[in-house]
């Protein structure tokens, strides 16, 4: 590889000291890419074998892959921690421009590691990082606000990025979420939580380092066969037109739409709510991450009258898509389109994770509708669409004004072992379920998932392709095989939605003018390898497979392969437990 590159540089800044300083780490992305690859191997040496989640021990990591700048859809930044949410390994992923920033400032890997004593925010430029007083931006709690902020207080605009976090994570809810430009995020597993036991309110990272190719022609060529293949994807066409949220429709239809905590998985508000309805009456524009020619986010506007104030309006634009739509909106029985994008807003306000708050509402309101928790804790009446007085709990989590919302605040396992009703709380090792409840394939992956999600191995989508499961141990191998796959995708930084165009071909081809060459074989040797690295410091950090625990709602509830078995899942989750253990025993 060419020695100028700024990808092989980490940048380690001590937020207890106030100190940085820069390393090259060629061993390190020369061996294991980038991304995932190489964060894996950074949290192994910086953090200790039984660190806290919300200590100052506990390393956050930023890393990015050789793809990123260079290449469409090469567009997200992995962050890596360990969660207070699941005890366990936390990994997120945003877009925007944070990945674009971290490598134009002259970085392949960012870490940050001890904590403050004060509030501050980070300036982060090519070789400096200035650290700034945040002591008036702590407090406020819409996380937008910080970012208007912010934004007036750095140069770079237009090329940099802004992370920051609301009054979730200053008040340390363990699935707060780090929200980077204005509709992006790290939403899941709480890295927002940990950045607020360290005193961090925001991050501002800006560059101009150039990126040197080896072949210049070759990549040219290569680029504009990607992007060809982008733009012209019916795929690609698809997230344009309407994003994810395209999926509300199909998945009820099939009887896979989670829908009042699982008590059904049809919703009768599925029209209302659905991207089609969303798109015709009030999407508003569709936003790209930096260096995507695909715009899949999706802006929803609503306008709401001033009080006593005729002709006069209130227009807010609101980020929508699939999890949202779920999980603020069939899972808590709400039918209106403007009530769904009310919650959304209080949730980005909040700077909280959306699947995590919509999940921890719909069991909350089912324990109070069955009597195992009273007003006394909640404060206010919980029923489904009960839209008000959800917008009043989602303040109350953050807020913790009672014991109850202080517990709520870690989680729905950490709610229900304490109030009860764990058979219907709705998570896997900790971590609030997704949107789809599809088949088996779903709920084994996400429990053996390495962020117990279904972006770790897609089992909801192979659900959807098959007309029988497997017998278990082969569903639990071909999610593992998908797994490892995800890992190289994940260490380049390549969005999953272009999954499809980054075949095993292209990305070898991809590579080539910036200096790795790779087999076929090759390739997937390391996603191989990777994986069982993360599954090895998941081990470390305390993960007890064997403790797996599904939530008896998902054996109740039909799915389109009807109701699932439980013994079934047993099995798959016996066949993980022995691969895991005869791999990481090697």
């Amino acid at each position: 590889m060419n020695q100028r590159d700024p990808l092989k540089r980490v940048l380690y800044i001590d937020l207890s000291r106030k100190s940085f300083w820069i390393d090259d780490r060629v061993d390190l992305f020369e061996r294991w890419l980038g991304g995932i690859g190489v964060a894996v191997q950074l949290f192994k040496e910086e953090a200790p074998k039984n660190i806290e989640p919300l200590s100052p021990e506990n390393p956050v990591i930023f890393s990015i892959g050789p793809l990123t700048s260079l290449y469409p859809l090469a567009s997200k930044t992995v962050a890596l921690f360990k969660s207070p949410l699941t005890g366990n390994l936390g990994e997120s992923h945003a877009g925007g421009r944070s990945a674009i920033a971290i490598r134009l400032a002259g970085y392949g890997a960012i870490i940050i590691k001890g904590a403050s004593q004060l509030p501050l925010y980070l300036v982060i430029k090519e070789g400096e990082v200035e650290f700034r007083d945040g002591s008036a931006l702590w407090g406020i709690s819409n996380a937008n606000t910080v970012g208007r902020i912010l934004r007036e207080a750095a140069i770079g605009r237009g090329i940099r990025t802004i992370m920051r976090i609301g009054k979730a994570g200053e008040k340390l809810v363990s699935y707060a979420a780090v929200i980077t430009e204005t509709y992006r995020h790290f939403g899941r597993l709480g890295l927002g939580a940990v950045l607020g036991s360290k005193k961090v309110k925001g991050i501002i990272i800006y560059g101009k380092h150039s990126i040197p190719i080896q072949d210049k022609k070759k990549y040219r060529e290569i680029y504009d066969r990607l992007y060809r293949l982008a733009v012209g994807s019916d795929a690609m066409k698809r997230y344009h037109d309407l994003g994810t949220a395209i999926n509300i429709l199909p998945l009820n239809y099939i009887g896979a739409l989670p829908t009042r905590n699982l008590n059904s998985s049809r919703f009768e508000g599925a029209e209302e709510i659905c991207g089609e309805n969303i798109a015709e009456k009030k999407l508003a524009r569709r936003v790209a991450c930096a260096h995507c020619p695909i715009a899949c986010i999706h802006i929803a506007s609503i306008r709401e009258p001033y009080p006593d104030e005729p002709y006069f309006y209130k227009t807010t634009f609101i980020s929508y898509d699939h999890e949202l739509l779920y999980s603020l909106g069939s899972m808590l029985g709400v039918k209106k389109i403007d009530d769904v994008l009310r919650l959304i807003d209080t949730v980005e306000a909040m700077g909280l994770d959306a699947i995590s708050t919509g999940v921890c509402l719909a069991w909350a309101t089912e324990a109070y509708k069955r009597g195992i928790i009273t007003i006394n804790e909640t404060l206010v009446e919980l029923d489904w669409g009960n839209i008000d007085n959800y917008i009043q709990v989602i303040k109350y989590i953050v807020e913790q004004p009672n014991d109850f919302y202080g517990m709520l605040a870690r989680g729905t396992r950490e709610a229900s072992k304490h109030y009860g009703g764990q058979e219907f709380a709705l998570n896997f090792g900790g971590n609030e379920m997704p949107g789809y409840h599809t088949g088996y394939g779903a709920i084994i992956g996400y429990s053996i998932g390495s962020r117990h999600s279904h972006l770790d191995c897609a089992g909801y989508r192979v659900d959807q392709t098959i007309k029988e499961p497997p017998s278990p141990e082969e569903f639990v191998e071909l999610l593992i095989k998908e797994e490892e796959w995800r890992q190289i995708l994940n260490s380049l930084t390549i969005c999953l939605f272009a999954r499809s165009i980054y075949n095993v071909e292209n990305i070898i081809e991809a590579l080539k003018p910036l200096g790795y060459n790779y087999t076929e074989e090759e390739l997937k040797k390391t996603g191989e390898e990777i994986y069982f690295e993360k599954q090895k410091l998941k081990l470390k950090l305390g993960f007890k497979p064997e403790e797996l625990k599904i939530p008896s709602r998902v054996f109740e509830t039909p799915t389109p392969h009807g109701l699932l078995k439980r013994e079934y899942i047993e099995e798959a989750l016996q066949h993980y437990i022995k691969l895991i253990e005869y791999k990481t025993l090697q």
